[in-house]
């Protein structure tokens, strides 16, 4: 069977064309991965609407009220960054339930990955740095709450703190939060992680791979979860606008395929997100998300 990937055209919905979050990423990553021939349009899963109850179990339902029916206060408009439209709330909506079927997905045949996903900034009742609702501590909390894992693991490979996932699921015993990032880097206050494993700016390659190697020996026979949640930013690369680290597009690439051969070669299930990606190239930039599901392809051909 192909490799179980999820994407819906609600995922770039009508956005101002100069504003510097790239909403048209989501499109460009999927037209890339019809053309480079590693999907096709009848073989991507499509996702459901999440179901407000579930949005709940992260979520404060009257910020959940508040954000659906385009009342969020000021504040909380600046701190997200994105203008408010029906069509951002339901791909917003629309999104999570892309990531809950990853999730699905992922135990059901070992590997799945989103086409978008990786909301970590949003907080329980405030959404923070473009991301409205967590999609990481709701599928954790719900897969928890259901019985259908035990433990999961969050390993966050973002350029930038996953502090509202942090914060989520601070009380959370049995999903553990993992953040590799750039240490002078947004948010400016941090969360405090289960592990937080901060970087130097101008951190390369190799350096960097050897830290995601240890990081992945020590944690996964430590933990044991059950599933992993993989949120795969591509801020990490040397040309992105928001991040300090020096990636290449092989070191991407390196990355993601040990991350994924790390937690199969223990039989872990996992879910691929895509996390943060900023570029005014936008093409250069879906290209650069790809890496992931590329990476995966190769993984999933030798499982």
């Amino acid at each position: 069977m192909p490799l179980p990937l999820i994407y819906h055209d609600d995922y770039s919905p009508a956005f101002p064309a100069e504003h510097r979050f790239p909403m048209d990423k989501f499109r460009l990553l999927h037209d890339h991965l019809i053309d480079s021939g590693l999907t096709t349009e009848q073989a991507l899963l499509r996702p459901e609407i999440c179901p407000v109850d579930i949005l709940a179990l992260a979520h404060d339902p009257a910020y959940i009220a508040r954000y659906m029916n385009g009342e969020l206060a000021r504040e909380d408009q600046r701190r997200l960054g994105l203008p408010w439209s029906e069509a951002l709330a339901r791909r917003t909506v629309r999104a999570v339930g892309g990531s809950l079927l990853a999730a699905e997905q992922a135990l059901k045949h070992g590997l799945a990955c989103h086409l978008a996903g990786g909301t970590h900034h949003a907080h329980y009742d405030h959404p923070a740095g473009f991301c409205i609702f967590n999609d990481l501590a709701v599928i954790s909390r719900y897969l928890l709450e259901s019985g259908r894992v035990s433990r999961v693991l969050i390993f966050d490979c973002d350029v930038h703190q996953g502090d509202g996932t942090a914060r989520i699921l601070e009380n959370t015993p049995d999903a553990i939060t993992v953040s590799l990032h750039c240490q002078q880097n947004f948010p400016a206050r941090k969360a405090q992680s289960d592990w937080d494993i901060p970087l130097h700016r101008g951190m390369g390659d190799h350096e960097y791979l050897k830290v995601v190697d240890d990081a992945l020996n020590y944690l996964l026979p430590l933990y044991k979860p059950d599933l992993v949640l993989y949120d795969a930013g591509v801020d990490v690369h040397k040309d992105d606008a928001l991040g300090y680290l020096q990636l290449t597009d092989a070191g991407v690439a390196a990355r993601d395929e040990s991350v994924l051969r790390h937690c199969l070669g223990r039989d872990i299930p996992v879910v691929g997100l895509i996390g943060g990606g900023y570029s005014k190239d936008r093409v250069a930039l879906a290209r650069r998300h790809g890496i992931l599901h590329h990476s995966a392809q190769r993984v999933w051909q030798n499982m």
